[in-house]
């Protein structure tokens, strides 16, 4: 396992990014399962950088964890923000055009079609958002 604890901030994103690139790049994973945990990484790390500590700063863990039998990678997002289930909010209605939507829901909703398992928990005052992804 490998951990990281970051300021949650937009400008973070990228390092997030490389952190997890890192352990991705030792399991040979293909371009395309990269590219779905980066644009992952990207929804949930900015979620937490923007809505979190809103107006503040506050930290943020990344930790990664690799499985077998099947293989995959288990990244976890852990921050001690406003308490917030992105998961409790219900699917946009993508066969609506994107003027008749609501805004909002749809980085969410792309993270949960394209992860294998994505779960959400409160616990002991911090948000712990997990990501699973088969390799």
């Amino acid at each position: 396992m490998k951990e990281l604890t970051i300021d949650a901030t937009i400008d973070n994103v990228a390092a997030v990014t490389a952190f997890v690139d890192e352990q991705l790049e030792q399991l040979n994973c293909s371009m395309k399962t990269q590219y779905q945990v980066d644009v992952a990484i990207d929804e949930l790390f900015g979620n937490i950088a923007n809505y979190a500590y809103n107006p503040d700063v506050g930290a943020a863990t990344v930790r990664v964890e690799v499985t077998k039998n099947p293989l995959a990678v288990v990244i976890t997002f852990i921050d001690n923000g406003v308490p917030y289930d992105p998961l409790a909010k219900a699917d946009p209605d993508v066969t609506l055009s994107a003027e008749k939507r609501e805004i909002g829901g749809l980085g969410i909703y792309m993270v949960k079609k394209s992860m294998d398992d994505v779960s959400y928990e409160y616990k002991d005052g911090k948000n712990i958002l997990k990501i699973r992804k088969n390799i």
